[in-house]
């Protein structure tokens, strides 16, 4: 709930309309599903202007209009409604959601990372979901619309916000994690996604550490010190983070060990160096405390385990029991389009459709050589977007890696061409390696050339806007 004076506040706006002050129940961007006294923010987007739909978000009971268009109109009609302008409606969503944050004091979790983020965001919501009600971003709402609209269901009902932060320009991360003003914050790895905009490792590394360098109290990075850069970064921080990782078992707080991949689960128990208590990283005890709980995640990709190793880390601070920590994963659903093993027409796919970047895929090929078959391997990879200069190296380097892990190879899109010639200069027998354009095309050469049976496995892969689930709809 809301008072219009607290929104002209919030987001620095000036009333410029005087009409009755009615309480805002809520905020939205949508004049489709606006409610009876909702507050109508006028965002301009690249398909559509909110400042166009003012009159139908008024029809629909709208309360109070917020604009930044100095072309827009004052809103002339029998029941007037309190219009704002403000200099930038989408900052003004955010700085609402931070007036709603404020509200609430409860600890919240942020998520970033270059991949696994999102997996890695339910993951913790699920595991923490056994002893407290969760907010959290449906499915990957995770930029400057998705993010503050999350926080702006915040309600005395819960307990803990887990907010996924992404990133594709500077400054993105910084300006998100001061609107959700996170507590505790997690970075999955850095890899080399967005480059064209964050040019290289390093600046994929600065965007993503903002969000550390802006936590609130008490301060709690968790960080994965198999990452070189977050590694290296660990050794020189004032305040040491909670680390996790497979390899530096010497340092890292939370560690897996024995570890198997049986029948696409991935089974590990877990040591923890030290024993927190929750919320406070610094009060450590009981040196080598060896957890023997087995923990089994239904899902055949080792690189999950880096996800698993974060959310069992803040279960843990928040007080959490082992074995029920372990309940809550062995049960979890991965989100779809994420490693997914799906079935068509008898044919078994690895659906990994949602996005690609070099990391992500070197993962998914490494899922796929784990993966016991009695067939043929195929992958199926759409073009890695937003590489920026270094994207026809990468598709190279990505050709000569698939050329060691699968039977068959079927490149979609133009960068892709140059993963199919380094495939056949590495080797591989060009009869087996097909070029297309879109993923229909792709399709049709799966199954009307190559003809997959039921001992087949089918990796497709690519990045979102390449739209490679089009492969799976039927002809």
């Amino acid at each position: 709930m809301f008072k219009v004076d607290e929104l002209i506040k919030a987001a620095k706006g000036r009333l410029i309309s005087n009409a009755q002050m009615a309480d805002i129940r809520g905020i939205s961007i949508d004049s489709r599903t606006i409610k009876p006294q909702y507050a109508f923010i006028a965002i301009k987007g690249d398909k559509f202007d909110g400042h166009d739909f003012i009159e139908e978000a008024i029809k629909k009971g709208a309360s109070c209009i917020i604009v930044h268009s100095p072309q827009c109109p004052i809103v002339h009609s029998k029941n007037r409604v309190p219009v704002i302008k403000v200099n930038d409606t989408t900052r003004a969503l955010g700085d609402i959601a931070r007036f709603q944050r404020i509200k609430f004091n409860i600890p919240v979790i942020a998520v970033t990372g270059s991949s696994g983020k999102t997996t890695t965001k339910e993951m913790i919501a699920w595991v923490l979901s056994k002893e407290f009600k969760v907010l959290k971003n449906a499915g990957t709402r995770n930029n400057q619309i998705g993010l503050p609209l999350t926080l702006l269901n915040l309600n005395n009902s819960y307990d803990i916000a887990v907010l996924e932060i992404g990133t594709n320009h500077f400054g993105e991360v910084d300006y998100l994690t001061k609107v959700c003003l996170a507590n505790i914050g997690i970075i999955t790895n850095i890899g080399p996604a967005h480059l064209e905009y964050l040019r290289n490792l390093e600046g994929v590394f600065r965007e993503k550490y903002q969000m550390i360098q802006n936590l609130q109290k008490p301060y709690i990075g968790i960080l994965n010190a198999d990452d070189s850069l977050l590694n290296k970064k660990v050794l020189t921080m004032a305040k040491r983070p909670v680390i996790f990782g497979l390899g530096i078992k010497n340092r890292s707080d939370f560690f897996a060990s024995d570890i198997h991949n049986i029948s696409a689960r991935i089974r590990f128990h877990i040591n923890q160096k030290y024993k927190f208590t929750p919320l406070d990283r610094h009060s450590k005890i009981n040196k080598d405390c060896r957890h023997l709980t087995r923990f089994t995640l239904k899902t055949p990709g080792y690189y999950n385990i880096y996800n698993a190793l974060a959310a069992i880390a803040v279960a843990r601070i928040f007080g959490m029991e082992y074995k029920d920590i372990a309940l809550r994963l062995a049960n979890f659903v991965f989100p779809d389009s994420r490693l997914k093993f799906i079935k068509l027409n008898s044919i078994k796919f690895i659906d990994d459709t949602y996005n690609s970047n070099p990391l992500s895929l070197r993962q998914a090929l490494n899922t796929l050589d784990n993966c016991v078959i009695g067939g043929r391997k195929i992958v199926v990879m759409g073009d890695m977007l937003e590489l920026g200069s270094c994207e026809k190296i990468f598709h190279y380097q990505a050709g000569k890696e698939i050329a060691r892990y699968c039977d068959v190879f079927i490149a979609v899109g133009r960068l892709s061409k140059l993963a199919a010639m380094a495939a056949q200069n590495s080797g591989f027998d060009s009869k087996d390696i097909f070029t297309c354009q879109t993923p229909v095309q792709a399709r049709d050469i799966l199954f009307d050339r190559i003809s997959p049976n039921k001992d087949d496995l089918v990796l497709v892969k690519g990045s979102r806007l390449m739209k490679m689930e089009e492969v799976f709809k039927d002809r």
